[in-house]
């Protein structure tokens, strides 16, 4: 019998401790390749903690994180990086002082593949085209709306050519319109195959965009399945609503 293909991500009984709080507590799920994960939960329960662990941004006081087989525990921000990782922030961060395009062509220096010259201009042209700026490139970032802020940033994203793409409520503050938009454009990025987690409140997205979801309350997993199952799982409404709205 053929081995089973290693998972894009396996987390293993990860914990993260700030002194005497747990933030992130005993955690453990796989993502498999092109794969869309959902990672949710109320506010406050480990969601963005356990997207910097992923990342590289924290530490793990405990536990294994594998990427692509191997345990990154202890590895620097840009060795994860390199190594394939790219995310998104819950707060868009933004290189005020650059232009669009110079913000996007930072993806493709220092993420997974290394561009360089005229082939690094024209691949970040490339991504900022596909997230719907194409035009735009010597706009200064200072200068965008939101929604086109938090475009750019997910246009430099893809500029490191993940193998694992990490959107952290890249959605979260947007109108109505600006949702659709920024779920057609997640949307595109599932049909690719790529394989990604996203952390997000915004249900509607979670059912159509997720594969799987895996459900954080007070830092440890209380549900994995289906966005279907999850959501109709009487945890995850206590989780959201309180117990006495069960």
């Amino acid at each position: 019998m053929a081995a089973e293909p290693l998972a894009t991500l396996s987390v293993r009984g990860v914990t993260k401790s700030f002194g005497g709080l747990v933030a992130v507590d005993d955690m453990s799920f796989d993502l498999a390749e092109h794969e869309v994960l959902g990672l949710i939960g109320p506010n406050g329960s480990g969601k963005t903690t356990m997207i910097n662990l992923i990342s590289g941004a924290l530490k793990a006081s405990h536990g294994e994180i594998a990427l692509f087989g191997e345990n990154v525990v202890g590895e620097s921000a840009h060795s994860i990086a390199r190594r394939g990782v790219a995310r998104t922030f819950q707060l868009v961060r933004m290189l005020e002082s650059m232009s669009v395009l110079e913000n996007v062509e930072t993806g493709g220096v220092f993420g997974h593949s290394r561009r360089w010259g005229a082939e690094l201009r024209d691949h970040a042209r490339h991504n900022i085209a596909r997230v719907g700026l194409a035009g735009r490139e010597d706009e200064p970032v200072g200068a965008l709306t939101y929604i086109d802020q938090k475009r750019v940033e997910l246009a430099r994203a893809l500029a490191a050519e993940p193998r694992l793409l990490l959107l952290d409520e890249w959605l979260a503050g947007l109108n109505p319109t600006e949702l659709r938009t920024g779920i057609a454009l997640v949307e595109d990025l599932r049909a690719e195959g790529r394989t990604i987690v996203v952390v997000e409140h915004v249900m509607d997205a979670i059912r159509s965009l997720c594969d799987r979801c895996v459900v954080m309350n007070s830092g440890a997993k209380i549900a994995d399945g289906t966005p279907r199952e999850v959501l109709a799982d009487e945890a995850v409404i206590a989780a959201y609503l309180g117990d006495a709205d069960v």
